[in-house]
């Protein structure tokens, strides 16, 4: 008799996951575990160990976007972890840097659609794009966005509901609101309210 279901179900998922993705990731370290995902680009993406990817997960590198062709590489390190519905989508470069932890529902992409032409349709304009990159350490909280041109440092956080546009953030840094911006830092071994 079993005697936890659930702890089955996860070694199977995990078996399936070694036998069938990893061959096609351009790189899979061990201990990862992908749950459900919902649309994956695995040439394009790299994982270190120990990465944990839950369900409905959308990591998309965009290679070819209304006839341009982009090289897009997606780099998510050693023991990140990834809750539901992340919305990821590449076509230059995301780093996600190790022992990150982001929460569900998260957007994060190096792309953005401008609006320049009123003639034609946004979705058919040609797309910008920026690096990507999060810091080690940092903490990625329920429904933020995190827009091209975004670097942060080590060891920071995004609040819930925030949108992080272009910048650097330094480390240590508490970010939130509608821009996000730095609302607390820990400087000189105390922390300093912005």
């Amino acid at each position: 008799m079993i005697k936890n279901p659930f702890l089955l179900y996860r070694k199977i998922i995990r078996l399936l996951n070694l036998i069938f993705l990893r061959p096609f990731f351009k790189k899979y370290g061990k201990g990862t575990r992908i749950e459900q995902a919902y649309y994956f680009t695995p040439q394009y993406i790299q994982l270190g160990k120990k990465v944990l990817i839950c369900k409905n997960a959308r990591i998309e590198g965009v290679n070819v976007y209304e006839g341009i062709k982009f090289n897009p590489e997606i780099i998510i390190e050693d023991n990140v972890s990834i809750q539901q519905n992340l919305h990821l989508t590449c076509a230059n470069k995301i780093i996600i840097k190790k022992h990150v932890a982001i929460a569900a529902n998260v957007t994060i992409t190096d792309i953005n659609h401008p609006y320049k032409d009123i003639h034609i349709p946004i979705e058919k304009q040609p797309i910008e794009y920026d690096l990507v990159e999060i810091g080690e350490e940092c903490k990625i909280y329920n429904n933020a966005v995190i827009l091209p041109g975004v670097i942060l440092g080590k060891h920071c956080v995004v609040a819930a509901n925030s949108v992080v546009r272009k910048g650097i953030y330094p480390d240590y840094s508490v970010i939130a609101g509608i821009p996000g911006k730095i609302v607390s830092q820990y400087v000189d071994n105390k922390w300093t309210k912005k």
